[in-house]
This record gives C-alpha cells, sequence and structure tokens, in this order.
C-alpha cells in the first residue's frame, strides 16, 4: 500500500544551469528531488574554451553537484546516463537502473551538430564538455611538440595550422584565447619553432561574427580578432573534414592537423529517444508553461527547450536555462498545491563575448560597451 505521507517525486535530468536552479528553487520544499546526471560535476559551460586554451584547469569550471545539495534534505543525487523515459509508466530507464517520478523535468542541454558535413564526427575536434576541452588543449600543445622536431616544411606548417569552424559565442572567444596561448606561453616554451608559420583561421558561413550582437559590436570582434593575428574569413562553409585538411565549399583545400567544430549544436537525444516530439534541431517544442504537450506533468528546460517568444525562438544561453528552470520548479509546486501552471516570460539581462585578454564586447538592453571596460564587466559577472 502506498505510503499516504510520501511527497511528490520529482525527477531532474541533467545537472547543467536549468536544472540545478530547479533543484535549488525546489530545496526545502514538501518534495522529493532526485537529480540524475551522467556527470558527478556541474561544468561552467561559458568558461570551457579557457580550459581548451590552457588558460583554466579543468577543476577551476567543474563543480560537485553533491557538494551544492550536502545540506539539503530533500535532494538526492543520482549518477547515472538517462537512456530513456517510459512516459506511461512514469519511469526513466537508466544505466544504473529504473527511477519512478510524478514529474519530471528535462534539461538534458545540447550536443554538438555537425549537419551532416562529411569526416567532421570522426576528424574534428570538438568543445562542449570538460573532456572535448580537455583532449583539444593536449592536442595543441602536441602538435607545438611534434612541429618543434618536424624536418618537413609542409607538414610544419600543417601542424601549426589552426582551423576554427563557427563563428558564434564559443569559435570566436576560443579563436582569441589560442591566438593569445600561441603568441604568449607557446612562443616562450618553443623557441625553435618560426610562429610566423602559425595560423588561426576562422571560418564562418553566415555574414557576420556572432549574428545575435548588435552590429558595432560584430564589427569590433572581427576587427579584434584580426588585430590578434586570426585570420577571418565569412560566408565560407566547409564541405569536408579529414585528418589532414579541410576541404571548403569554394574548392580551397586548407592543410591542417586541428579542425575545431563550434558550428552548431542541437538538442541532446534523450528526449527523441523517449517519443516526445522534436523539432529538426532535436529540441522540444514546449508548451508556454514549458510542459510537453499531453504530458502536463512532463517539463523542458534549457537549451533542449523550443521555447517561442513572441515571433522568435529563444537561444541557447545560460540565462534562458536558469530562468526556464525556475519557472518549471515553481509550476510543478502550483499542480502539487491545486494551482494553474504560470506561462514562461524571459528576461533578457543582456549578452557579451571576450575576445581574448583585455578586450570584450557587452550589450544590455540597446547599451553596448566595447573594449577594456567591456571586458572589466565580462571579467565581474562571470
Amino acid at each position: 500500500m502506498e505510503n499516504i505521507n510520501s511527497k511528490p517525486k520529482v525527477v531532474i535530468i541533467g545537472a547543467g544551469f536549468g536544472g540545478l536552479w530547479a533543484a535549488r528553487t525546489l530545496a526545502h520544499q514538501p518534495v522529493d528531488v532526485t537529480v540524475i546526471d551522467r556527470n558527478n560535476y556541474h561544468t561552467f559551460l561559458a568558461l570551457l574554451y579557457q580550459v581548451a586554451a590552457a588558460e583554466l584547469n579543468a577543476e577551476d569550471i567543474a563543480y560537485p553537484v553533491r557538494s551544492v545539495f550536502w545540506n539539503t534534505p530533500n535532494i538526492r543525487f543520482l549518477l547515472a546516463h538517462a537512456r530513456r523515459v517510459d512516459l506511461k509508466s512514469k519511469q526513466i530507464e537508466t544505466d544504473n537502473g529504473t527511477v519512478d517520478y510524478d514529474y519530471l523535468m528535462i534539461g538534458t542541454g545540447s550536443i554538438t551538430s555537425t549537419f551532416g558535413v562529411p569526416g567532421v564526427e570522426e576528424n574534428a575536434y570538438f568543445l562542449k564538455t570538460l573532456e572535448e576541452a580537455v583532449a583539444l588543449k593536449n592536442h595543441i600543445i602536441c602538435c607545438f611538440e611534434t612541429a618543434s622536431r618536424e624536418a618537413d616544411a609542409a607538414r610544419r606548417k600543417s601542424l601549426l595550422t589552426f582551423v576554427i569552424v563557427g563563428g558564434g559565442a564559443t569559435g570566436v572567444e576560443y579563436s582569441g584565447a589560442l591566438a593569445e596561448l600561441i603568441s604568449g606561453p607557446l612562443s616562450r616554451d618553443y623557441p625553435g619553432i618560426d610562429f610566423s608559420e602559425a595560423r588561426i583561421i576562422l571560418l564562418e558561413a553566415a555574414e557576420h561574427l556572432v549574428t545575435p550582437m548588435p552590429e558595432n559590436i560584430r564589427a569590433y570582434t572581427a576587427g579584434q580578432l584580426r588585430n590578434m593575428g586570426v585570420e577571418v574569413r565569412l560566408k565560407t562553409a566547409v564541405a569536408e573534414v579529414s585528418s589532414q585538411q579541410a576541404v571548403l565549399k569554394n574548392g580551397e583545400i586548407i592543410s591542417t592537423a586541428t579542425v575545431v567544430w563550434t558550428a552548431g549544436v542541437r538538442g541532446e537525444e534523450l528526449a527523441g529517444a523517449s517519443g516526445i516530439g522534436v523539432g529538426r534541431d532535436g529540441r522540444v517544442p514546449v508548451e508556454p508553461t514549458l510542459q510537453v504537450t499531453h504530458h502536463p506533468d512532463v517539463y523542458v528546460v534549457g537549451d533542449l527547450a523550443s521555447i517561442q517568444e513572441e515571433a522568435r525562438i529563444l537561444p541557447m544561453v545560460a540565462q534562458v536555462a536558469i530562468q526556464s528552470g525556475v519557472r518549471a520548479a515553481q509550476n510543478i509546486l502550483r499542480q502539487i498545491a491545486g494551482k494553474v501552471p504560470e506561462p514562461f516570460r524571459y528576461h533578457d539581462r543582456g549578452s557579451m563575448i571576450a575576445i581574448g585578454r583585455k578586450a570584450a564586447g557587452v550589450a544590455i538592453g540597446k547599451r553596448t560597451f566595447k573594449g577594456f571596460m567591456a571586458w572589466i564587466m565580462w571579467l565581474i559577472i562571470h
């Protein structure tokens, strides 16, 4: 017989920004919360590129999930990979057994999208997880180690050519950080290398870098990167990637041992594998309350949620994840109290991008800031 004193069981899949802020909202409330994630740490993704550029250590941007809730008795953490949700039986199938729920929140985020470009999956480096950032950092250093003793000029130039695909925030920030890594610590560590041979090529298929930013910040970003020695190529798309080259759609071939793919993301695959409807980008079109259509006990938040607001779909950024996680948690509490869930309203607090050290672009409402002052603002907020 079911214990009539048992609390509603809320399960949150994903310990990203949305999941953690949802759990914090449910802390000390009359619910039993289980947070499930395949990693036992939360990654501050905004600074992932700095790990890949050897500016930060991995542990600097990772924090144990259990430590977040060690003093919160109604929240427990389960280290597991959620593989499928059985919506009918209200169970989550994981590699660590099944978990029952009364209310479910899915915040598994996004994964890299290769857009079907041949060779990307097998040969490119990605920058979406802590493991990928560490692998990329190690690869960059190995390229310089090998180049320092490579006698063949063509092979050496290939090792010292770094192609970054995607001119969004991640691609821009990593390009700037890599330029500073090469001109700073690496130039001192490898005095035998002719650093005039080192190239960073940033490819963007659209007409602008960081398209969502205001025009003056887009122009400033491109100019700043070029001043740092980055070759910025706009309206340039990649047709194929191999272990030794990147082939552009215009027919040009770039010999390189390093292609960093930051060109796009799509929703993580749990929703689709569970029979929840997703769009072409793998994201779940949710109701204004963040509930899944026909499943009022299931919410989707963060990057995985395709949230329509007026004439646009909200971007995949941390603030959307945080605010949607909080609203979904509040709506679950409203449902438990017999109240109607409320629609989600996003409050845009602005956007920012760092272009190396001491240079950034910040947009808050209609106001924009560039240069050192913007970098100070970026530094304080992060």
